[in-house]
């Protein structure tokens, strides 16, 4: 503080102030880093797992993508992994691919699939032997007891080939607030309206499923009330809130039953200008139905999502504008979903370091983010997927 000091000493002085102040700032990043933020509690169990997860490794929880090879899976470290028709081509190479990879990452894999049954029905591409196995609409009309057993021996042709989690059932309604078919109607995927009368119907599906330890997912929230495609258009609903609500019902009624809600992309615009996964008024309705229910979205990558967060149509799959993705996952952050799904690899780990930088400068995205990545832990460790042993 001598100003009549020679200024060489001053500069030395300074330097060294400077110096000292780096080492400390470093130390407390690095601090920050290896800091849980989660407000949950972490059972003593897997809490040595925990500990030894990055924060990358963490965000890789949060990722549901199209399956790619063992290596990519392995380095990436992913949550889960999405299995589809051409997966099942070869069902040894698929087997070995699930069973390598988990030898070699630190957190076992979800291994999904739409097996919804009747016009989706991914298993009959293994097997044609599994090509009648009926719809949600051809069930509905069954005695529970026929359901449990189609469940269960769908649970364990799924289960053989190392896939544990099954993207159905589907819980939209038959019809729209204004009585008219809906687009899941019309393909035979809809178990019908469901109230207290009959969902033990869809009940005794997700049970049969669990013998097998095969868990479920509950789509689309809040119900998919729209005639069109959410796949290649945003689908409008015009739905009162009465209606909405009752359509939440059998999410409801089964949120015991399933670990799982996959939001709809459908626009509801009596409550938003958003796609329902975007919105967050409706994710935190789906997640205030049960404390750990894990929210998950439907493929990001859908050509609908992507086109209504650009504005623009006729999108290039591999020229989408970078900010424009970056706009995507933040959208669906900032909405509160749990497990992102894109199907398309590559995009999957953009994703996974995105959201990493986004928690590194933002204690708020880094909470969420651990909160999210250790429900889906939990969820695993429930489940059985995941034993203290193996750690």
């Amino acid at each position: 503080k001598n100003l009549n000091m020679p200024y060489s000493v001053k500069t030395e002085r300074t330097f060294f102030q400077k110096f000292l102040f780096g080492i400390l700032l470093l130390q407390f990043s690095l601090a920050f880093a290896n800091t849980t933020t989660t407000k949950m509690a972490i059972p003593e169990e897997i809490r040595p797992l925990w500990d030894s997860l990055s924060l990358k490794e963490k965000i890789a929880q949060m990722v549901m993508v199209y399956m790619p090879n063992e290596a990519y899976i392995t380095t990436h470290q992913f949550g889960a992994i999405l299995v589809m028709k051409p997966h099942l081509k070869d069902t040894n190479q698929l087997k070995e691919t699930i069973f390598n990879a988990n030898q070699n990452i630190k957190v076992p894999l979800l291994v999904a699939i739409d097996q919804e049954g009747g016009f989706v029905n991914r298993l009959s591409n293994a097997d044609p032997k599994w090509s009648g196995l009926p719809s949600a609409i051809a069930m509905r009309s069954m005695p529970t007891q026929a359901i449990d057993s189609i469940g269960e021996i769908t649970g364990k042709a799924l289960s053989s080939l190392g896939i544990n989690l099954n993207l159905a059932p589907v819980l939209d309604p038959a019809t729209d607030s204004r009585g008219k078919k809906t687009f899941i109607e019309e393909s035979s995927r809809s178990w019908g309206n469901l109230d207290s009368t009959n969902i033990n119907h869809v009940r005794a599906f997700v049970k049969g499923l669990a013998r097998s330890n095969v868990f479920c997912v509950s789509k689309h929230f809040p119900g998919y009330d729209s005639w069109t495609n959410s796949d290649h258009q945003i689908s409008m609903s015009s739905a009162p809130d009465s209606q909405i609500q009752k359509n939440i019902l059998p999410f409801k009624m089964l949120v015991e039953d399933v670990p799982f809600i996959m939001m709809s992309s459908v626009r509801f615009r009596k409550i938003s200008e958003s796609p329902a996964v975007f919105e967050k008024k409706l994710v935190k309705q789906a997640k205030a139905l049960h404390p750990n229910t894990i929210i998950l979205t439907d493929d990001l990558w859908g050509m609908s999502l992507r086109s209504w967060i650009s504005g623009r149509k006729n999108l290039k799959r591999k020229n989408y504008p970078k900010a424009d993705f970056e706009k995507l996952i933040l959208k669906t952050l900032n909405a509160g979903n749990d497990m992102f799904m894109i199907t398309y690899p590559a995009k999957a780990v953009e994703m996974i370091h995105y959201l990493e930088r986004l928690a590194k400068k933002n204690r708020k995205y880094r909470e969420q983010i651990e909160e999210s990545a250790l429900k889906i832990i939990l969820m695993k460790y429930k489940y059985g997927l995941l034993k203290p042993t193996s750690f």
